[in-house]
């Protein structure tokens, strides 16, 4: 019987995962569509099959194991008064703090203090986010008494657009910002969501205008400049691939990388940390936006 029961075990295991590979196959196909008609560069047939292998590896990863098995494995830094400015870390939509763990562990090699939250409730309004990013704000601030920098994936980038927006204070209790994939202009793939905050990442929506509004209200297209955003042509939830940038922002595309493994390649992660760990900053691949 353990025999047989192993093999329906993997059997179940098997169709799932070939059921996402499909999924995230039919993602990709759809935002290669959508893609030709925005200003991003174009990603040709081997930069979408190797995006697709990227994600088909890395996001089961994210979603089967280091979120509900190890989010709380690393601990945020508890120290105070450290030296070096401290960073708050902000995951997208259906995540945890689990999301960060290679950050996490190359955060505590350099010695940078960190601060991260569970965005909950999990299919609420962004707006509900607010004050959990507040939170987190003070928090890290309280590390090291100097203003953090956020670093955001997806979702999280919206969360602290809206935490940006909610006061006139807000933006000077912060350094910078790097948002990865971030549905800055909202993404083609959210008009088939039906919940609260994938309604919210639809394209030029009244949510997305109204945070515009709130933006402009408090003079913080003046902040542009301070935000980094990272994207990509061949971003499979994030597309057009041009809607993850900002206007006067520090916009940086990564060729060939898929939404989830953007927030791991190497190249996102090395310069981030860099301009973490120091004032300066790596050149940088700007478009119009």
């Amino acid at each position: 019987m353990a025999p047989r029961s192993a093999i329906w075990a993997f059997a179940g295991v098997g169709t799932v995962f070939l059921g996402y590979a499909v999924i995230l196959a039919v993602e990709m196909v759809a935002a290669a569509m959508v893609n030709r008609e925005d200003v991003a560069a174009r990603a040709n047939a081997a930069q979408w099959i190797s995006a697709w292998w990227q994600e088909v590896r890395v996001a089961p990863l994210v979603f089967a194991w280091r979120q509900p098995f190890c989010w709380r494995q690393l601990p945020d830094s508890a120290e105070t008064q450290v030296s070096q400015r401290a960073v708050v870390l902000v995951h997208g939509f259906v995540c945890n703090r689990g999301f960060w763990l290679p950050w996490m562990k190359r955060l505590r090699a350099l010695n940078v203090p960190y601060v991260s939250l569970n965005l909950e409730p999990i299919f609420g309004s962004i707006d509900e986010y607010v004050p959990l990013v507040d939170a987190a704000v003070a928090r890290a601030t309280a590390l090291s008494g100097l203003p953090p920098k956020l670093i955001c994936h997806s979702m999280g980038g919206l969360a602290a657009r809206a935490w940006l927006a909610s006061s006139t204070d807000a933006a000077a209790r912060i350094d910078r910002v790097i948002t990865i994939g971030t549905p800055h202009r909202g993404t083609w793939l959210a008009r088939f969501s039906h919940l609260n905050n994938g309604r919210q990442m639809r394209h030029d929506c009244d949510w997305q205008q109204d945070l515009l509004s709130r933006e402009l209200l408090l003079h913080a297209q003046r902040n542009a400049n301070r935000f980094v955003c990272w994207y990509s042509n061949t971003d499979n939830i994030v597309f057009p691939a041009s809607t993850a940038t900002l206007p006067g922002a520090d916009n940086r595309l990564v060729v060939g990388a898929p939404h989830v493994a953007l927030a791991f390649h190497p190249r996102v992660m090395d310069e981030s940390l860099a301009m973490v760990a120091s004032a300066g900053s790596s050149p940088s691949e700007r478009t119009a936006s």
